[in-house]
């Protein structure tokens, strides 16, 4: 649900001024790999971003310390078998990508091959550049589907030992914030303000109108194999609007179970 403060115009920015209230700007962008680019910035969009009044990772790190038994935690086996999945995975889909290059090389070869007779000299050449292409397409062919079935009996077994782990944090997180909601409740009145969500447009940016003070600014993202997570202070005041990027630089990275 798009946020009742967000400011779009000049003018309305201006009206917040005068009024006393605050404005922050947030982008979330991710550095990706192009092609043709190497590695570019882009934007993060339908990221839901929420701006609390007090810090939240502080409210759950106390019932953290306050839990009877410390949290279990995430064993470096899982962490391993974790690691060796996404490099099997990556090493499948690098075999698949040249194993279709190949395949559209093969079948650009044989239409140019049709309507030549087989005694021209350019048949030959076609003819000599499929058969040294076919043999590499069957050999890759052998290897991707070796490595896919390498990388399905990995993320088999991961997902086993991840699932054994995941089970035994949750409970003891049901245990260990069963008081969090309360806890929220009496912040949210003490700072006299309210949790505010909303979520990034096309182009990663969502903007958020609140009383000047301290905020948090909380998002997290998912990737394949692992979650990034921001929890960042703003101090907002009157006037210019806040601005605040996300992303990997100042998220923290969590195993995602």
């Amino acid at each position: 649900m798009r946020s009742k403060t967000l400011l779009s115009t000049l003018g309305s920015a201006i009206l917040l001024s005068a009024c006393g209230g605050a404005q922050a700007v947030i982008t979330a962008e991710l550095e990706v790999e192009d092609p043709g680019q190497g590695m570019v910035s882009r934007a993060i969009a339908d990221l839901e971003v929420r701006l609390f009044p007090f810090d939240r990772d502080a409210l759950f790190d106390s019932l953290s310390r306050a839990a009877s038994v410390p949290e279990p935690a995430i064993p470096d086996s899982v962490l391993e078998a974790q690691a060796q999945v996404q490099a099997a995975q990556a090493q499948w889909r690098t075999l698949e990508a040249r194993w279709n290059t190949l395949r559209d090389t093969l079948q650009t070869i044989t239409d140019a091959m049709e309507g030549l007779s087989r005694g021209q000299a350019r048949y030959r050449m076609l003819f000599n550049d499929f058969e040294d292409m076919e043999s590499e397409y069957n050999q890759v062919e052998r290897q991707r589907d070796q490595a896919f079935r390498a990388f399905t009996s990995l993320q088999e077994q991961s997902i086993t030992a991840a699932d054994a782990i995941r089970i035994r944090r949750e409970t003891w997180a049901d245990e260990a914030f069963a008081d969090i909601g309360a806890a929220i409740d009496a912040k949210l009145e003490a700072s006299g303000s309210e949790i505010m969500y909303d979520t990034t447009d096309a182009g990663g940016i969502v903007q958020f109108e609140v009383s000047p003070g301290e905020w948090w600014v909380s998002a997290r993202y998912e990737l394949p194999f692992t979650e990034l997570y921001w929890n960042e202070r703003i101090d907002l005041s009157r006037g210019e609007p806040f601005p605040l990027t996300l992303n990997r630089g100042n998220a923290e990275e969590r195993p995602k179970l």
